[in-house]
Parts: structure tokens; C-alpha cells; sequence
């Protein structure tokens, strides 16, 4: 008697679709949920690891130094350099969708929501837990906004069109723009710290591991 093997399913996969092809591909509004709930929660990742100061993710290593010297909020310095970083998306053509807009926006409005309800807490343990927690938190909230298939992030596309423009790879893209951003921030007074080293060493692979969870499958 044969015995019937279980064929395994094809693993799902980022789809590369334009504006329009994204807004009408399935499942749209479980998709739309997902990535706000994502954004959301991005915005109140960046704010736990202010809380825990004990040092922010690369790009909010220049947002915390901007902020010292402009009468803004960290959330609107957010806001900001997200279209600044729109505009550089022009010489590299890439093309903005619902969640590149939604990211701009949403990612601001949260962190100075979170930050204006909750006090830095003065333990160590407490803080180390805040970055700790954050961290975790931003992987997760990655991979349900990308996962949602809507376009990606101002930071993020700039990466890929500099990679696509220049011809280098993308670990090599990322890491010198994280330089650049983090070398900015400092000079302007920006937060950096073990929580900077731990983000830059960790996030790839949470969300990694997180990803498949959320990865949204447009074609069932």
C-alpha cells in the first residue's frame, strides 16, 4: 500500500507590484489592518526605546539630534525626514504606495502619541527592558507592515533604489546610509549608545523570523 506524502507549500513571497496592482490585489482589508496596526506600533517601538535611553535605532539617532535644534517634536522630526526622504526618491523613480504615505505619517504620530502618555522610567533594569522590548517590538511591527504588501517604507525604498541605481548590494546600501544618518545625528547631538549596536546586530533577523507570520499571500 503506497503512502501519500504530504507535498509541502510554497513559501510565500514578497510581490513586487506597483501602486495601483497593490491596492487591487486580494485580501485587501485584512492587508489595510495589518499595516496600520504595524505602523502603529513602529511609532511605539521608536518611543520605548527613547523611554529606555539607552540608544536609538540609527535613523532616530539623527531625529533625537534634529529635535535639539528645531522647536518640533520627535514625532514630527519623523514626519519630516520621511518626505525629505521622498523627494530622493524622484532621481531614483521609485514609486510611492498607500503604505509609503501611511509610513511617513502613521510612524510620527504614534511614537509622539506613546512618548506624551509614559515617563522614562529611572532603573536600569527598566530601561534595558524598554530597549529590549522595543527592539522585539520593531521587528515585529516590520514584518506585519511589509507583510501587508503595501508599499514600502521612505527609508527603505531609498535603500532599494540606491541599490537598483548604483549596482551595489543592499547590505552595503544599508549600511552606509546607517552610517551616514548615525555620523549626522551625532554631530547634531543625537542619542547613540548599546541600544544603537544591539538594533543595528538584531533587527534583521527578528524580523526575519517574524516575517512568514505576517507575509500576506496575494494570490489565495
Amino acid at each position: 500500500m503506497s503512502i501519500a506524502v504530504p507535498v509541502p507549500r510554497a513559501a510565500v513571497q514578497l510581490a513586487d507590484l506597483g501602486p495601483v496592482a497593490q491596492l487591487r490585489a486580494g485580501r485587501l482589508p485584512r492587508r489595510l489592518v495589518q499595516l496600520y496596526v504595524g505602523l502603529w506600533l513602529y511609532g511605539v517601538s521608536l518611543a520605548l526605546m527613547v523611554l529606555g535611553d539607552i540608544g536609538l535605532a540609527p535613523w532616530d539617532v539623527l531625529h533625537s539630534g534634529f529635535v535639539r535644534h528645531v522647536p518640533i517634536t520627535l514625532g514630527q522630526a519623523v514626519v519630516l525626514f520621511s518626505f525629505v526622504v521622498l523627494v530622493l526618491w524622484i532621481p531614483l523613480r521609485e514609486k510611492p504606495g498607500l503604505g509609503t504615505i501611511s509610513n511617513a505619517i502613521v510612524v510620527g504620530l504614534s511614537a509622539d502619541a506613546t512618548l506624551a502618555m509614559f515617563d522614562a522610567p529611572d532603573g536600569l533594569a527598566a530601561r534595558i527592558a524598554l530597549m529590549v522590548g522595543g527592539i522585539v517590538l520593531c521587528g515585529l511591527a516590520t514584518a506585519l507592515y511589509i507583510g501587508a504588501q503595501l508599499g514600502r517604507g521612505p527609508r527603505d525604498g531609498l535603500m532599494t533604489g540606491l541599490h537598483r541605481r548604483t549596482g551595489l548590494s543592499i547590505r552595503l546600501v544599508r549600511t552606509g546610509l546607517e552610517v551616514a544618518v548615525v555620523a549626522i545625528g551625532l554631530v547634531l547631538g543625537g542619542t547613540l549608545g548599546l541600544g544603537t549596536v544591539v538594533f543595528a546586530l538584531t533587527i534583521g533577523p527578528i524580523t526575519q523570523w517574524m516575517m512568514p507570520w505576517f507575509l500576506v499571500d496575494l494570490e489565495s
